[in-house]
């Protein structure tokens, strides 16, 4: 993170808290006229929007007034840990038939033909 970034947090921003990934949330000290202070997440790694756990992605867009309680929200049996955006990485899904999972896909029934013109 550059110099002049941290020196805005520092100065003009408030921590408010942490996730359990590490990025770190602030709210501006003083709203501008007629708004509501902004919200800035500091991620910890590499900047990716997809790090922002729901629990904090509420407060960051103002859709909830206070931060999450320190060990989150209540959870539901049915409810997944929350897991980034894997795209592009060697973690990401690939389905049967793509090019990197051998390029075969099950054959279907009445399978494509090509259309050649006359």
């Amino acid at each position: 993170m550059d110099i002049v970034t941290r020196l805005h947090l520092h100065f003009k921003a408030r921590l408010v808290g942490t996730d359990e990934f590490g990025n770190r949330y602030y709210e501006e000290r003083k709203a501008r006229p007629g708004k509501p202070p902004r919200r800035y997440v500091r991620y910890k790694g590499m900047v990716e929007a997809s790090k922002v756990p729901a629990d904090w992605h509420g407060w960051l867009h103002h859709t909830e007034d206070s931060p999450p309680p320190e060990g989150g929200y209540r959870r539901h049996d049915w409810q997944q840990d929350h897991v980034p955006n894997t795209t592009g990485t060697k973690f990401a899904h690939r389905p049967a038939g793509h090019v990197l999972r051998g390029g075969k896909r099950a054959p279907a029934t009445g399978d494509y033909e090509p259309w050649s013109p006359v």
